[in-house]
């Protein structure tokens, strides 16, 4: 519809005045009709018709009005309301960083050997140191299921510490069975066996007090294992032992194979 057309119409509908009068009296003709008896009062019938002539003028009235209304008005315009989406953001949680010295180091808590435990035993063999000398070998009466491992020491001067270890490694069913040695009082010492990872571990222990004499002395360690001739290989001992008149001493070394 072009500008000139629309501003006529508006410029109508803005003069235009409506006949209610006339309204009214077509609205009156339109409801009345033959005469019909029946039994309903005249005052009834005479409201009946004088409602509805009402409601049909109001309605008439309310439709030229709201025609004019939107004449002038013109079209609406359309609003369109959008509403964003929240969408909450996910905070990545933090990476806790190492903790570092002065020097920018990570730094790691210490590990502390277990208590009454032997320092790392050095690759090799040490028979001999000090007042000690010391042999270790497979006991010749072993057989293909249970063996023992024999260690042979000997001191030149009484002992008022020692401790005597000997470790079997595990080749396949070893369990042990015992132990014993030719110590003079056998009550002087405190005797262990003990498993750690793959290793049985054997320990005689001087009690405080008592002193070892000077000798020549056994220790020997019991055990069950897998049928077959076992290999002793890896088998180790280590003595750790303090005179009267000396500083600690150590010596150690393996199992040499039964002849």
């Amino acid at each position: 519809m072009s500008e000139e057309i629309t501003r006529q119409l508006r410029e109508s509908a803005q003069a235009y005045q409506p006949d209610r009068a006339r309204m009214l009296a077509r609205a009156e003709r339109a409801l009345a009709g033959p005469v019909v008896s029946h039994r309903t009062r005249p005052f009834a019938r005479s409201g009946r018709r004088t409602v509805l002539a009402a409601l049909a003028t109001a309605a008439l009235l309310a439709t030229g009005g709201f025609a004019v209304a939107d004449i002038v008005r013109g079209p609406a315009p359309t609003t369109v309301v959008t509403t964003p989406s929240q969408t909450p953001s996910a905070s990545p949680r933090p990476t806790p960083s190492p903790t570092t010295t002065s020097t920018g180091s990570t730094h790691s808590s210490p590990t502390t050997a277990p208590a009454g435990s032997h320092p790392a035993q050095p690759v090799g063999a040490r028979p001999q140191a000090g007042p000690l000398w010391s042999a270790g070998s497979v006991d010749p009466h072993s057989t293909v299921y249970w063996s023992q491992g024999d260690l042979q020491l000997r001191t030149a001067q009484p002992l008022t510490s020692l401790t005597v270890e000997i470790r079997v490694t595990q080749t396949g069913g070893v369990q042990s069975t015992g132990s014993w040695s030719t110590v003079p009082n056998s009550g002087d010492f405190t005797v262990t066996v003990r498993q750690s990872g793959s290793t049985l571990i054997y320990r005689w222990t001087l009690k405080a007090g008592p002193t070892l004499p000077a000798g020549q002395y056994l220790f020997a360690a019991q055990f069950n294992h897998a049928t077959g001739v076992r290999d002793a290989g890896s088998d180790s001992y280590r003595v750790d032992a303090r005179c009267q008149t000396g500083s600690p001493t150590a010596v150690w070394g393996g199992f040499t194979p039964a002849r």
